[in-house]
């Protein structure tokens, strides 16, 4: 991982953050994309000079209220601003979580199986596929293997065509990277995984740069299934206060009626 992540991170988001999003003028030719450096420090209520020295790690130790100013400054949703804070060593002190941890227990193995309703499934922070149950086994039958979501989204044929909306998984997916980088910026199998990614998939290397910040909590998955068809979940992640590192996502189908005329024979 690069020496000056947090400089990395602000540069980034600068970049990608417009004068109207940040409710500035914007007059004639500009030579930077989004803000810049001098406009990011007014909105901070900081010396320009600091903020250069943040961003080129001259300066490591910004005080969390200065964080926090430029979490707003950069229109930074709490996911990202937490990963903010991770990266100037501003949290809480304790041990991380492991974010690659390969083994669940024998009672959630049970729960999962046992639920039988809509796809459910047990990742890590590098979102690999712990366990699935039977539908949810079903429901990403096209991708083989199936055992990293990640993979399976940037390097798997059957992507583009499976997630109708693949532009939005791709940098979902490459934002929770992010978030897990965060969480565990030591961790050789996200290393491992992020160089793999980036050297096979120019699109992820591209996201990558982006340092967007979101973890796995809820969204609206769109697919579209070689024998179903069609298919719409609403998603909720839970963390697992037993096993911390790993999520429970469990799959809600948007339309029941559309729902029981696809499972579990079709699908």
């Amino acid at each position: 991982m690069p020496d000056n992540q947090l400089g990395e991170f602000l540069r980034a988001r600068r970049a990608a953050l417009s004068p109207e999003a940040a409710a500035l003028p914007s007059h004639g030719r500009r030579r930077v994309s989004g803000l810049r450096r001098e406009e990011v420090a007014f909105l901070a209520r900081m010396s320009a000079d600091y903020y250069t020295r943040l961003e080129q790690g001259r300066e490591r130790r910004p005080s969390p209220q200065l964080l926090d100013a430029l979490a707003r400054a950069l229109r930074l949703e709490p996911d990202a601003r937490t990963h903010l804070h991770q990266l100037a060593g501003t949290t809480l002190p304790g041990p991380p979580a492991p974010v690659d941890r390969r083994q669940i227990s024998p009672f959630l193995r049970q729960m999962l199986d046992g639920y039988t309703a809509a796809p459910a499934l047990v990742i890590n922070g590098t979102l690999d596929v712990l366990a699935a149950n039977a539908l949810a086994q079903a429901l990403y039958a096209p991708f083989t293997p199936a055992d990293n979501l990640a993979r399976m989204v940037f390097l798997d044929p059957a992507a583009q065509h499976f997630h109708t909306r693949w532009a939005d998984t791709a940098e979902a997916v490459a934002a929770h990277l992010r978030h897990t980088e965060g969480l565990a910026p030591d961790s050789e199998p996200l290393r491992h995984l992020v160089r793999e990614l980036t050297a096979r998939s120019a699109h992820f290397a591209h996201l990558w740069t982006t340092h967007t910040v979101r973890g796995k909590t809820s969204a609206t998955k769109h697919f579209h299934h070689p024998e179903a068809g069609p298919l719409t979940f609403a998603y909720q992640a839970f963390d697992v206060c037993a096993s911390p590192g790993l999520q429970l996502v469990v799959y809600q189908p948007s339309s029941t009626r559309a729902w029981a005329t696809t499972r579990p024979e079709r699908l």
